[in-house]
């Protein structure tokens, strides 16, 4: 998930890529909440609870205290496995944050926390995470918050310095937290709530919107990349051409994707949902046109910024609408 979604708040396209330094808290403790880097341990969590919800209602899932487990699970687990993966990629890449403007603060290159700290710190944090997860909702969604952290770390994070792929790979572990949520309460033994229709769809929309919302900020932090070695898109791809299609061919896709919920989940989608994806598509699309037209930093914000308002409204009408038809 982006690596720059807590810098929604600055005033110009340029300080997206400045230095992480904006409402951030001294001390030991203030340092371990910047390594879970916040703002996408949020959105993660939320997506995770977004499939717990709407496949728990699919499924009829009842019982006051079982849903509470269930949410209280989600959210403890999910935040804490996140936040730990989060700690493990700054570890991992401390060495190349140092040569970054944006994170040349991080608690370990400006020797606030030590690396071993930061490699415990985000072991126990991720084992813990994965531990309340299976306790409370079960073993696949521990298994699947495991496995989101290995890709994460393991896989996407060593590949940013080797190929322009990375990014595909990488909003693998982006998508995954959705079946976390969708694992729990899907029927089957053994591996099948994997194949849950639910959870593959949420995956897909996760995996989809990755798509503009990443290459909207590779091109913004271009030139900061190319400092700490990093292999984006628009490294070698100077003209924007590609970046620029990629973006719109991605915000072309979401519209379809978003209206899988009603083929999937008709007794819980409708219109509302199917409407405010198209809307918030065409929107996207058009953004990802303007780009294509100026190839600038600013229009590369607009593109960031409308992915972070898509995902959340559309998240909210989708469980809204579910909600109002089961009650109804």
């Amino acid at each position: 998930m982006s690596e720059a979604i807590q810098s929604t708040t600055e005033s110009s396209p340029q300080e997206t890529c400045q230095t992480e330094t904006a409402g951030r808290a001294s001390g030991v403790f203030g340092a371990c909440i910047e390594l879970t880097k916040p703002g996408i341990t949020k959105l993660v969590t939320i997506t995770a609870l977004v499939g717990l919800l709407i496949g728990g209602l699919h499924y009829g899932t009842t019982g006051v205290t079982h849903w509470i487990v269930l949410i209280v699970g989600c959210l403890i687990g999910t935040s804490m496995a996140s936040g730990g993966a989060n700690a493990l990629n700054m570890w991992y890449e401390s060495d190349l944050d140092a040569l970054m403007e944006r994170t040349k603060t991080r608690p370990i290159p400006s020797t606030r926390l030590s690396d071993r700290f930061v490699l415990g710190f985000g072991l126990f944090m991720c084992t813990a995470g994965s531990g309340v997860l299976w306790l409370t909702m079960g073993l696949m969604p521990a298994l699947i918050a495991v496995f989101t952290a290995i890709s994460y770390v393991l896989m996407y994070t060593p590949l940013k310095t080797k190929t322009i792929t990375n990014t595909l790979i990488g909003a693998v572990p982006g998508a995954l937290p959705t079946m976390i949520g969708t694992a729990a309460v899907a029927p089957g033994t053994g591996f099948e709530p994997l194949l849950d229709p639910i959870g593959l769809m949420l995956f897909i929309l996760m995996f989809v919107w990755q798509m503009p919302h990443f290459f909207a900020i590779a091109w913004m932090c271009r030139v900061d990349y190319e400092k700490g070695g990093f292999r984006m898109l628009p490294s070698v791809d100077e003209s924007g051409n590609h970046t620029a299609a990629v973006m719109i061919g991605s915000s072309l896709l979401m519209i379809p994707v978003s209206l899988l919920p009603m083929k999937i989940i008709p007794e819980l989608s409708g219109w509302v949902t199917g409407g405010t994806g198209i809307v918030l598509g065409l929107a996207l699309v058009w953004l990802s046109i303007k780009f294509a037209r100026s190839r600038t930093d600013k229009a590369a914000r607009t593109v960031f910024f409308g992915s972070i308002i898509h995902l959340p409204v559309y998240m909210t009408v989708f469980v809204a609408e579910a909600l109002i038809r089961t009650v109804l």
